[in-house]
């Protein structure tokens, strides 16, 4: 095969991959034309259109189906050789893209790792993307992200797992909920009206369900949002209550805007962990970006369960944040930093 085909095969992957081309001649640090003109070529050597228009989004015909499940993997097995080079953060303009769950820790890893990358690694591009819990193995399959920060799961042999930490639920609602002022029960938080973070379509259960029903018990879930960046303004201006990972809502926590009482009910709870697919496993420049983004959220997990453990077992002001008490009310104290 010669070189010019090879080159042609890469930027076809690419698009098929991107299904854009836009995305791909990001993805390939090309400039637009050049990948149209790529395209053209491709049409002209292997007598098919390849793509078409469909409406905004452009849609692979049946034979660039075929050809992409053909040499998807052997190129993969291709990139994964020619990239096995030192990797120098100092001098590399490589592009990393991340799926990650909105999370305080990992927010904050992301804005460490920025200043890391101002430090030691000006030319590398670090692009985020929202985290669906049931896309997690297709995207590291097909290529689309390098790494995912997320809900661990069972996933093919192909996807490697490292655990993070252990994220702690806890209950939260308004500071001036009837249930912020005593000791919350079993009965008073089955009773209660729950908000339900649902990432899975259509889903109107979860951990939370699973455990009140090993008690016999049910709860009534009159609203459900789909992140969890949507929780503390819909709980401060009602009478829900939500289960949420301390983490996902500890800037509202520590600030008092919400009240928090540990959970009456056991919730096992589902660690956050990194996941890359195994043809990366070599890859240098991944390994260094993972144990960055890896040491970084576990650092701020840490230092997060230690605060919030404290407040809640003393009952008064920990350092650097408001504290919490076991029944749920909340007291004056100094803001964390964040």
């Amino acid at each position: 095969m010669q070189p010019k085909e090879v080159s042609l095969l890469l930027i076809f992957d690419a698009i098929m991959t991107e299904g854009s081309i836009t995305r791909a001649a990001d993805r390939l640090a090309l400039t637009q034309p050049a990948v149209s003109n790529a395209v053209a070529r491709m049409r002209d050597r292997w007598k098919d259109d390849l793509f078409v228009r469909d409406g905004k989004q452009i849609r692979a015909t049946s034979f660039a189906e075929n050809l992409w499940q053909q040499i998807r993997n052997p190129l993969r097995d291709l990139k994964t050789a020619i990239t096995l080079e030192a990797f120098d953060p100092a001098t590399s303009n490589r592009t990393f893209r991340i799926c990650a769950v909105p999370d305080a820790s990992v927010d904050s890893a992301l804005r460490k790792l920025r200043e890391i990358v101002e430090a030691e690694a000006p030319g590398i591009k670090v692009y985020t993307f929202p985290y669906h819990e049931d896309e997690a193995e297709s995207i590291l399959v097909s290529d689309r992200v390098d790494m995912v920060v997320g809900a661990m799961q069972p996933l093919g042999n192909m996807i490697c797992t490292e655990p993070l930490f252990v994220p702690k639920y806890v209950c939260v609602m308004r500071p001036d909920h009837p249930l912020a002022r005593k000791p919350l029960t079993m009965e008073g938080f089955s009773s209660a009206d729950h908000l339900m973070v649902s990432f899975m379509s259509c889903e109107v259960s979860d951990l939370t369900d699973q455990a009140l029903a090993r008690h016999g018990l049910s709860r009534r879930i009159p609203m459900t949002v789909h992140h969890f960046g949507a929780v503390p303004e819909v709980i401060c201006n009602s009478n829900l209550i939500a289960v949420v990972p301390s983490t996902a809502v500890e800037r509202e926590i520590f600030a008092g805007e919400l009240a928090v009482s540990v959970l009456p009910v056991e919730v096992t709870p589902t660690p956050i962990a990194v996941m890359w697919h195994k043809r990366q496993e070599l890859d240098q420049g991944l390994t260094w970006l993972r144990g960055n983004v890896s040491q970084l959220i576990a650092e701020y997990a840490k230092e997060h369960s230690s605060e919030l453990r404290d407040a809640l077992k003393t009952h008064r002001s920990a350092p650097r944040v408001a504290a919490i008490t076991e029944s749920g009310s909340v007291l004056k104290g100094r803001s964390r930093q964040l």
